[in-house]
């Protein structure tokens, strides 16, 4: 008998998909660009084709229109795949929606959220794999624990709470997570920590080699190398103001 009279023709189920969040501080695309090309460093593959929710919050009142045309142009030119806008004023959906762009609607940051705008694009999450499902931690704080080493071309994200990664994080991998990224192992792939603003946060590895670190949004890269002094040791990474700091565990020493 026929396997797919036992198939339905289509089933919907929640993902854990979770879209690129790119902030706009300016609509002014010459700016965008350079901002762009900046963060990053000529990469082709710094972005690989994601979601990406476009956040006009931050635009100034009164400001030049946006070309929705040549922004999303602009995002795709560095493989961001833009899918909706959020905190898009009301006389602005009709050529939104022209765009083929949905409209979204943020819940509202805690009063104790810092308020300044983030760069032009932040990098959030992706996909959740071989992940044990968060458990509580004992001052209530949920974590997300991964056993197995997270190989190149895969990505971790621990919505909503820490990331603990006690295996290695590979070249090419990516770990994301909306709290601290702690890796009790060798960390040589991508942390990006504070994925929906959280400010505090931080990334701890035993092993420090990244290819990227981000805090809140705030990037920094190591073509050149981690720095000699951290490198291949047990190291913390924080956001200062607007500047990514790397830390010995002993924080006596900075970079």
């Amino acid at each position: 008998m026929s396997k797919s009279l036992f198939q339905k023709p289509i089933e919907i189920k929640i993902s854990t998909v979770v879209a690129v969040s790119a902030i706009l501080a300016t609509a002014d695309r010459l700016a965008l660009d350079a901002a762009l090309a900046e963060m990053t460093g000529g990469t082709t593959d710094f972005f690989e084709d994601d979601l990406t929710v476009i956040d006009v919050a931050a635009l100034p009142a009164g400001g030049a229109p946006v070309d929705w045309g040549g922004l999303i142009a602009l995002l795709k030119k560095y493989r961001l795949n833009p899918v909706a806008v959020r905190n898009a004023a009301p006389a602005m959906a009709a050529d939104i929606a022209a765009h083929g762009l949905s409209l979204e609607t943020a819940s509202a940051k805690p009063k104790d959220e810092p308020t300044t705008p983030p760069p032009a694009a932040a990098a959030a999450p992706v996909v959740a794999a071989q992940a044990q499902p968060p458990a509580a931690a004992g001052n209530g704080t949920e974590v997300m624990i991964i056993d197995t080493p997270v190989r190149a071309g895969q990505r971790i994200y621990a919505r909503g709470c820490d990331l603990v990664v006690t295996a290695v994080v590979n070249n090419g991998a990516e770990i994301i997570a909306d709290g601290s990224i702690h890796v009790y192992n060798t960390l040589s792939g991508r942390a990006l920590a504070g994925a929906s603003g959280n400010a505090q946060a931080r990334i701890f590895a035993m092993n420090m080699a990244p290819e990227l670190v981000s805090i809140a949004g705030v990037y920094r890269t190591f073509e050149d190398g981690f720095p000699s002094e951290f490198a291949r040791a047990p190291a913390q990474i924080r956001l200062m103001g607007d500047r990514i700091d790397i830390l010995s565990v002993n924080p006596a020493t900075r970079a």
